[in-house]
């Protein structure tokens, strides 16, 4: 059921580009781990060994740490309608922020939103299928407009005092480069 891959394939590709939703994993070698859900329009395919998605301020800033202390990264997506499937991507990551000299290349890649924090860079090591034959079906029913109004009412200065508030530090009390 499970197949292993070096790399996406064109078929990876097309079903990663449907999805609305996935998911990004990360640990650091101690504490909590953080599952954390992804939607908007925050995902880009780089090339087949190589993809970026845009993280959004939010309540916390756990991948951030993560990353810092050891790149480590799953990101997985599933198929809630037609034919069931499950597509993980294992690598190492990187974060890019908006004092990084990289930033304005990347950030192109997306939509512009205000309270864009990190850009992270993910190669990949290995690329995974397994079945997906227990994922239930969901119909999407739209994009939340929540976190963009939130964002766009605080402005980029109350986006960076919300980032000292509630980013800087992890549950574990780890830094997450923010700033």
């Amino acid at each position: 059921m499970a197949e292993k891959f070096e790399a996406l394939t064109d078929k990876h590709i097309e079903f990663i580009k449907e999805q609305h939703l996935y998911f990004i994993g990360t640990a650091g070698a101690e504490g909590f781990v953080s599952v954390s859900p992804k939607g908007m329009d925050s995902f880009r395919i780089i090339n087949s060994s190589k993809v970026a998605w845009l993280n959004l301020t939010g309540s916390g800033n756990e991948t951030a740490a993560h990353v810092l202390e050891n790149g480590r990264m799953t990101v997985m997506f599933c198929s809630f309608d037609k034919q069931p499937l499950i597509l993980r991507l294992y690598g190492q990551a990187t974060a890019t922020h908006p004092r990084d000299e990289k930033w304005g290349e990347l950030v192109a890649l997306f939509p512009e939103y205000v309270g864009a924090r990190q850009i992270f860079e993910l190669e990949l090591e290995l690329v995974q299928t397994s079945c997906g034959y227990a994922v239930p079906y969901y119909e999407l029913k739209g994009e939340r407009p929540t976190l963009t109004k939130w964002s766009d009412n605080h402005g980029n200065a109350g986006i960076e005092q919300y980032w000292r508030e509630k980013n800087v530090k992890s549950l574990n009390d780890k830094d997450t480069g923010i700033l």
